[in-house]
């Protein structure tokens, strides 16, 4: 049984069974998007499974453009902007410096040498400044929602910008340093109710509103907006 979903820019063909027990998202070989569900499952829970996966939908969809057009991606050469806490910044390649990237006075400058493998040392460079910055607002924070988190860790997540784990740790996709201020501010808060709750239940919402009251335009702007900030 089939039929269309659309969510924001996004349509999806939903594809429904009564053998399966989860819902799944799908990015076809030629871009094409669907959402496999058991029978039972409505429009809302499905619409909002896929806002929760749009990181990912889009980093899908941008991985098949860029095998399918090999010249449309990020290119390390001078002129080329990236992106650090929501700005923009161009690049300046340079022959010497003590490090391979540094951002000083309004431009990236990477060394030449570091170019062929430059994606690798842009998120080098970006885990680096995550950690740090993060740690920094999370100590802000916790104190407001009443929370102590035992760590924090910057890795690729694939679809998610955080996660809690069960001993009380606190993950974050690296590119998460590339969203504005205010936006890593609701990512962070979002993972720290995550220690007392760790389900998207109202409860959950509501101690979110409590720290973060304007809470709901972040995470619309993060839902329909922060998939093209992983750019590299």
């Amino acid at each position: 049984m089939t039929c269309q979903l659309h969510v924001d820019e996004l349509s999806f063909e939903v594809k429904r069974s009564p053998r399966r027990h989860t819902l799944e998202l799908i990015v076809e070989r030629a871009g094409a998007l669907v959402i496999a569900a058991p029978m039972e499952t409505d429009e809302v829970s499905m619409a909002a499974f896929v806002r929760e996966k749009k990181f990912w939908l889009y980093r899908k969809l941008a991985e098949k453009e860029a095998r399918q057009q090999p010249t449309s991606g990020k290119e390390f050469v001078s002129g080329q902007g990236f992106i650090y806490l929501g700005r923009t910044f161009r690049l300046l390649l340079v022959e010497e410096q003590d490090a391979p990237l540094k951002l000083t006075n309004g431009r990236f400058r990477l060394r030449a040498d570091h170019a062929p493998h430059g994606r690798d040392t842009f998120i080098s460079w970006y885990m680096e400044r995550a950690r740090s910055w993060l740690k920094k607002r999370i100590r802000g924070w916790a104190p407001r929602v009443g929370v102590e988190p035992r760590g924090i860790e910057i890795r690729d997540l694939g679809y998610r910008w955080g996660s809690c784990s069960k001993t009380g740790a606190l993950n974050f996709h690296w590119a998460t340093i590339l969203l504005p201020p205010s936006v890593i501010d609701y990512v962070i808060v979002h993972e720290l109710v995550h220690l007392i709750e760790p389900n998207h239940t109202p409860i959950f919402w509501q101690q979110v509103g409590r720290v973060l009251p304007e809470y709901e335009q972040r995470k619309t702007w993060l839902a329909e907006q922060g998939g093209a900030y992983v750019s590299l």
